[in-house]
């Protein structure tokens, strides 16, 4: 009886595991709605005022420069 309990929950685990997996694997962007992402105001880096600034505010307190879009920094550990 206790085998027949066993198998049927891990069963039940398996299905559950596999519609948590595949539960947003259906969902996505259309065609049509990619140019709503594609829009200036929806960059990551749309303020370059404000880049700018976090930029220099993280690089006094870092000590190094570059490290945004390039390799390497002041530490000479590329």
């Amino acid at each position: 009886m206790m085998a027949i309990c066993g198998k049927w929950i891990k069963a039940k685990f398996l299905c559950l595991f596999v519609l948590l997996c595949s539960g947003c694997s259906t969902l996505g962007v259309q065609p049509w709605e990619r140019d709503q992402f594609a829009r200036e105001d929806m960059a990551l880096d749309n303020e370059k005022l404000d880049l700018m600034l976090n930029d220099h505010i993280y690089f006094s307190k870092e000590g190094t420069s570059g490290g945004r879009s390039q390799g390497g920094g002041g530490c000479g550990c590329n």
